[in-house]
């Protein structure tokens, strides 16, 4: 004769819909022990006799997968409630393995951060209008973090008070707007000149990173926004070292 422990409901309440069912299918005749009894009825759940059944101890239907309530869930189908080490959160309660695409992207966004704060400082001194412009730069930067996190358009690209194509138009023809063609930088053009092309070389290859990011199979881009954004960011630095090299920026 079969014997319905309090242990076994436990279990089952724990690891099945017996929480959320509060019914359970018993065979008649089962023994129900007094601390059994108790669980039950503190636990509101009611018993259903059937005169066969296929398994003499607790027979529940297991709870399905997609209603389990993990803290974290993974793009690779699983789900755990501790978040190991070596992943971390590509959006929301979603984690990847931080080799994954758009973690590099961002980390590299985020040298890229870090960079042109040291930039300001640097220069702060002998341009302080370069180290402004640089701020709305750095806002920039962070704008395009947010716009990936939180997979959002990023609706149009505005610099120091130029749109995209004045941004392309003024670093493809510096020799209408500066008076000077494209240069390769050299020491003697001075410290700040070389920090800004630095900047450029760094925005260059976040732009890369984006690009192994965001790419689908066919080589088209799920973020182009993202591309553009980047790739004018980088005209910009042009713009910024021509600028410096004609006495725009004051000392």
């Amino acid at each position: 004769m079969a014997i319905l422990t309090e242990d076994e409901l436990r279990k089952a309440y724990l690891h099945t819909d017996l929480k959320t069912k509060k019914k359970l299918d018993i065979k008649k005749g089962t023994i129900i022990t007094p601390s059994a009894k108790s669980f039950l009825s503190e636990k509101k759940i009611d018993l259903h006799y059937i005169d066969e059944i296929s398994e003499t101890k607790v027979v529940v239907e297991p709870v399905k997968k997609e209603t389990t309530r993990a803290k974290f869930q993974t793009i690779y189908g699983g789900s755990v409630d501790e978040k190991p080490e070596h992943m971390t959160h590509l959006r929301g309660n979603l984690l990847v393995f931080k080799d994954h695409p758009q973690i590099a992207f961002r980390g590299k966004l985020d040298t890229l951060e870090a960079e042109i704060l040291e930039t300001q400082c640097s220069v702060a001194g002998e341009f302080k209008d370069l180290a402004e412009d640089l701020q709305e730069i750095l806002t920039f930067v962070r704008n395009i973090v947010r716009s990936e996190v939180l997979n959002e358009q990023i609706e149009s690209v505005h610099l120091l008070g130029m749109d995209e194509k004045e941004l392309r138009e003024r670093s493809h023809n510096p020799k209408k707007y500066y008076q000077m063609t494209h240069f390769m930088p050299d020491y003697t053009m001075g410290n700040a000149v070389i920090r800004l092309n630095k900047l450029r070389t760094m925005v260059r290859e976040t732009e890369l990173t984006a690009f192994t990011a965001f790419k689908e199979a066919d080589y088209s881009v799920k973020r182009p926004d993202i591309i553009q954004a980047l790739n004018r960011l980088s005209s910009l630095f042009w713009i910024l070292m021509f600028r410096v090299r004609t006495g725009e920026y004051k000392k």
